[in-house]
Parts: C-alpha cells; sequence; structure tokens
C-alpha cells in the first residue's frame, strides 16, 4: 500500500498485505463454512462473540463460520458486506492500542424489509446454533415479569400477520416451526443480552409466541431447542467518526465496520444444549451449570455502577463515563452504594471475590479510551433498572436493610426521564420504551416530587406492584427524586451519602 494511493478497503484480498502490526485470523477463512447464526449485529457481538470463535478457530478449525442477521437497521450489507465479513477489532485502554482483524463472520445479511432473508438462514440444516444481541426490549418482554408482552405492538402484529414477521419471538418461533417441517435438526438459542435468566425468558417468549401459533409447535420446541442462559461482559461504546480514522491513519486502510473495546471481556455460559455447540471454553468462556451467581455479580456491581453514573452524570452535567467516576462526590457515591448496599445481595460466585471485582469494574470505568458517553449507557434503562437496581431493593427491603444509596440511582432515572419532556424544557434528548409514558406524567404533573414519583411507580411493568406499595421504598425515591429536579442535584447524592452513614453508625454491633 503506497502512501500516495487512495488506501484500500479492508477485505479477504487484503488480509496478506496488513501490516504486521495488525493481528489476522490463523487460519484459511476460503475453508471455512457456517455453522451458527448471529441476530443483532453490532459493536458488541463483533467484540464479544465473534472474536471467542476467532479464537477458537484458530485453535480448532470447525464448521463455526458465523452468519450475521440483523432485521433492525443499521443495514450490514455497505459494511461487514462489502468487507467479505472482515472488520478491525480495536482494542484501546488509556493510551495503548491493539488492532485485530476478526475472520469468523463468513456471510452477512439485511433482513430489515421482510422476515424471509433471515428465516432462510435461521431454518436451514447448516445452522446448529443462533446466538443474539438483540437488547432488552427484543424479546418483547414485561420487566417486570420476564412473560411475553402480548400487548407489544410487534406481537399484535405478528400474531395477526404471520407471513409479514418483524418481532424476534415471531421470527425465531417460525423459524422453529420451518425446521419442524423440513429437517428437523436441534437448535440451539443462546441470548447474549444483558438481561438475568436470559435464557429463560427467550424460552418464555419464544414459547408463548409458538402456543398462540398451535400445530403442537410448542411441544416441538420443547422436545428440539435448547436456550441456556449466558452472561456477558465486555465494555464496547459506540464506534465515532475518529475510530475509522484513527485505523486509516496509523493502519493504511479504511474500515466501515470498526468496533472498540476494552480489554476484559468474560462469557460464562449454561451447560444445556440441542446438539453441537463451539467449544468456546478452550478460548476463555466458562461452561457452568448456574449461570445466575455470574449474573447477579455483573448486573448489580458492573451494570449498577454504569446505570448509577450514567444518569447522576448527565445530571451533573458530565459527558462520559470516564468523567463520572472521575468526580469524587459520584466516585464516592458508587462506591459505597456498591459495597455497602449491593455487595451483601449477592449470592457466592464460584472463584471471585466480590470486593475485588467491585474495584476491578469501577477501575474498567475509568478507561479514558472507551469514550463511553452517558447518555448512550442511559438509553433504555427502564429496560434495566429491575435487574441492576430493584432486585437488590427488593432483597435489601426483605431482610430490613438500608436502601438510602440504592435508591438514588432508581430516583436518576425517573428525572433523567422526567427533564426530557416538554414541561421540564426537554434539557435532552432521551431514547426509553418508557420515555413517552414518563414525558406525559411530567407534563400533567409538572415539580411535585411525590405525585411524579406516584405515578410513575403505578408502571407496573417496571415496578412490581408489592415493591411499588413499600413505603420505605416510596419515601427513599419520592425524597432523592426531590432533591435530583432541584438546581443541585449533587446536593442529593451528599445527603444519601451522608444518611448512610448515620445509619451505619447507628446498625448494633452484631456479635461474631
Amino acid at each position: 500500500m503506497s502512501a500516495a494511493a487512495s488506501p484500500e478497503t479492508l477485505g479477504p484480498a487484503l488480509l496478506d498485505r496488513l501490516p504486521a502490526t495488525v493481528q489476522k485470523p490463523a487460519y484459511n477463512r476460503a475453508t471455512l463454512a457456517p455453522g451458527m447464526a448471529h441476530l443483532g449485529v453490532g459493536a458488541f457481538h463483533r467484540c464479544h462473540q465473534a472474536e471467542y470463535t476467532d479464537d477458537l478457530l484458530s485453535l480448532q478449525f470447525d464448521r463455526w463460520g458465523v452468519v450475521g442477521i440483523n432485521i433492525r437497521p443499521p443495514g450490514l450489507t455497505e459494511t461487514l458486506g462489502r468487507q467479505g465479513g472482515l472488520y478491525t477489532r480495536l482494542i484501546r485502554e488509556n493510551s495503548r492500542i491493539e488492532a485485530r482483524v476478526i475472520g469468523s463472520i463468513t456471510e452477512v445479511v439485511d433482513s430489515q424489509a421482510s422476515a424471509a432473508p433471515a428465516l432462510e438462514v435461521l431454518s436451514s440444516p447448516d445452522i446448529d446454533l443462533v446466538t443474539m444481541t438483540v437488547t432488552e426490549k427484543g424479546y418483547c418482554h414485561i420487566p417486570s415479569s420476564g412473560e411475553l408482552d402480548l400487548g407489544h405492538p410487534d406481537i399484535v402484529h405478528d400474531l395477526a400477520n404471520p407471513r409479514t414477521l418483524r418481532s424476534v419471538p415471531g421470527i425465531l418461533a417460525r423459524a422453529l416451526e420451518l425446521r419442524r417441517a423440513t429437517h428437523g435438526r436441534p437448535l440451539t438459542l443462546l441470548s447474549c443480552d444483558n438481561i438475568p435468566t436470559n435464557g429463560i425468558i427467550l424460552a418464555n417468549v419464544v414459547q408463548a409466541f409458538a402456543e398462540r401459533r398451535g400445530n403442537g409447535l410448542a411441544d416441538w420446541i420443547s422436545a428440539n431447542a435448547a436456550f441456556p442462559s449466558a452472561m456477558v461482559d465486555r465494555i464496547a461504546p459506540a464506534v465515532t467518526q475518529a475510530d475509522l480514522d484513527d485505523v486509516e491513519q496509523r493502519f493504511g486502510y479504511r474500515d466501515a465496520a470498526v468496533a472498540v473495546s476494552e480489554p476484559f471481556r468474560q462469557w460464562v455460559i449454561e451447560k444445556k444444549f440441542a446438539g453441537r455447540v463451539p467449544s468456546w471454553d478452550l478460548v476463555g468462556a466458562s461452561f457452568v451449570d448456574d449461570v445466575t451467581p455470574f449474573e447477579h455479580l455483573k448486573m448489580r456491581v458492573l451494570n449498577g455502577a454504569q446505570t448509577t453514573l450514567a444518569t447522576l452524570g448527565v445530571l451533573a452535567g458530565l459527558e462520559h463515563t470516564f468523567d463520572a467516576i472521575a468526580d469524587p462526590l459520584l466516585l464516592a457515591f458508587v462506591r459505597r452504594m456498591l459495597v455497602e448496599e449491593t455487595l451483601p445481595t449477592l449470592m457466592p460466585v464460584p472463584g471471585m471475590e466480590p470486593l475485588a471485582y467491585a474495584a476491578q469494574s469501577l477501575a474498567r470505568l475509568r478507561n479514558t479510551a472507551i469514550r463511553h458517553r452517558n447518555h448512550q449507557i442511559a438509553t433504555d434503562g427502564s429496560q434495566k433498572i429491575v435487574q441492576r437496581l430493584l432486585n437488590p431493593i427488593r432483597d435489601r427491603l426483605r431482610h430490613d436493610q438500608s436502601i438510602a444509596l440504592l435508591a438514588v440511582p432508581v430516583a436518576g432515572w425517573m428525572a433523567y426521564l422526567i427533564q426530557a419532556s416538554e414541561r421540564f424544557g426537554k434539557r435532552w434528548p432521551v431514547s426509553d420504551p418508557y420515555a413517552g409514558k414518563v414525558a406525559a406524567i411530567a407534563d400533567a404533573t409538572g415539580r411535585d416530587a411525590q405525585a411524579l414519583a406516584a405515578s410513575i411507580l403505578a408502571i407496573d411493568t417496571i415496578f412490581a406492584p408489592g415493591l411499588a406499595a413499600n413505603d420505605v421504598f416510596r419515601r427513599a425515591v419520592t425524597s432523592a427524586l426531590d432533591g435530583l429536579l432541584s438546581d443541585d442535584p449533587m446536593a442529593t447524592v451528599r445527603r444519601n451519602l451522608k444518611q448512610a452513614d448515620t445509619t451505619r453508625l447507628k446498625r448494633p454491633a452484631r456479635s461474631a
């Protein structure tokens, strides 16, 4: 590649001419056949499942090429498709950068206009496994119960129009129906989304949809499909133009599908498969009998810290997670919240010490090269706060323990959406399935924290009625919301830290 010529675009023909500083696949991609599909090819998949698969293919080559499918924007044809499925994964850690071209994606399919291309891949006898990262809202479930939301517009549409499916549950149920009709091969459907018991929720929504299709499909799925739960972890922020330019300037080629991540990664998968599955455990993943302890640890600690820093960070006028955690008050708050209120709710996790994990999580969030915007992390907060904040709060209340700190980010989520409403001046744009509902409450209610909190807590698809009716919880959230909507929201963070101090000092000493 001469400096004078226009930079070449990444593709199979360029692999052998990549700079020595860029790691490339250690296997012959020309002989790689597809054996699995992935729904929702975004930055996270490209930094996580596709990279683990690339590692495995380098160690033990087998028919495990990935067919990437998007049923929602963005399209893949013009980016990954043009590059033959190849892309650069950049690891960024403060000033360090490491580039690697990943080769495990053999083909991409855009299925936004019609479910047909996706169904053709998913029903193929060559596909033994489907992984997915479709975000929490892709499951069309009720966050508070994990059941299929039969009132969801996409589910209503799909049940009435089985030939023009558009939901994930509808498309997967139809793919399984086609498999039953054509070859009968079993299928493992592995959720890699950040939802507790994600395998159970995926099974719930697919089975509930299949039951309404009839024809014995639900029974066939029970016998021939597996829905393991999994815990996934790696921070992969949205890619910016600066990242694309960086690859071109540093390495001399163009790549429209760059993915950026931190060094840390983790994948814990429940041993519950139907047929052939990649041996990801040979390259750092863990196959376990029960994912739950790992899920709780990650969602309540790392993700709980992220949600807390994101919404409180926005309220404090801070742009990125690393800006929020660099703020001494927010750092002190989130560390105390984790250590004093969150960690005691965790079950024992094999091979992990919770305090060390919490310290490691906060260290990861300080990485200044991971430009994770607080607004990006706050996206779809209504789908996240149940597992990250409300479940540990429920555990604490059950044991009559303080929630002075955990209540603040719950109120922070409310304040974040409230202030996006017309009546509160549309301070920022938000993306959340409940944004409209909260905005309507805010517009009708105004600056009455008690009335605002009462109306939002009445949304029973987020707040289980028993929790919403708990007087301690209602008072704590209402008080925090009142302060967070004031001209000095951080005064509330300081006040609740002091309140936690008082509670701790008053706590009776326990005998050993």
